[in-house]
C-alpha cells in the first residue's frame, strides 16, 4: 500500500477532533485495521483515538477514498460517535458458548399424540 495523501484536514474544536479526507493508492480495498495504523502513523496519535468514517473505491480505480475523525482523546471520542453493535458487546460476552439444549423425551411426545387421537 502506497502513501496516505490528506486531501482535506480541518479543525473542529467543538468537538476536539480533527476531520481528515484522504486517499490511497492500492491493488485492493484497505481494511479497517491496516486504515487505523496508517492513520496513526501519519497523525502520529493512538489507534483508539481514530474513528473511520468511510472507505470508498470507485469501481476500476485503484485510488479509495478514506474519511475519518481523529479524536484529542478515546473519552472524546467514546462520548460523541455512535457504537456499532460489535463495538458495544464487552470482549467477555462476546465470547461465544455453548447453549445447552435439553433434548426432548420421545415417550411424552408419543403419549401427547395418542391423546390428541383418542380425543
Amino acid at each position: 500500500m502506497s502513501e496516505f495523501k490528506i486531501i482535506e484536514e480541518k479543525e473542529n474544536p467543538l468537538f476536539n477532533r480533527k476531520e481528515i479526507k484522504g486517499s490511497v493508492e492500492s491493488e485492493i480495498a484497505p481494511s479497517r485495521a491496516e486504515t487505523l495504523e496508517i492513520l496513526s502513523k501519519k497523525f502520529n496519535v493512538p489507534r483508539e483515538n481514530i474513528k473511520i468514517k468511510k472507505i470508498l473505491g470507485k469501481f476500476g480505480s485503484n485510488v479509495f477514498d478514506i474519511e475519518a475523525n481523529i479524536y484529542s482523546s478515546e473519552q472524546d471520542k467514546d462520548s460523541i460517535e455512535l457504537k456499532k453493535k460489535k463495538e458495544k458487546v464487552p470482549e467477555e460476552l462476546a465470547e461465544e458458548k455453548p447453549i445447552e439444549e435439553k433434548p426432548e423425551e420421545p415417550e411424552k411426545t408419543e403419549e401427547k399424540k395418542e391423546e390428541k387421537t383418542e380425543q
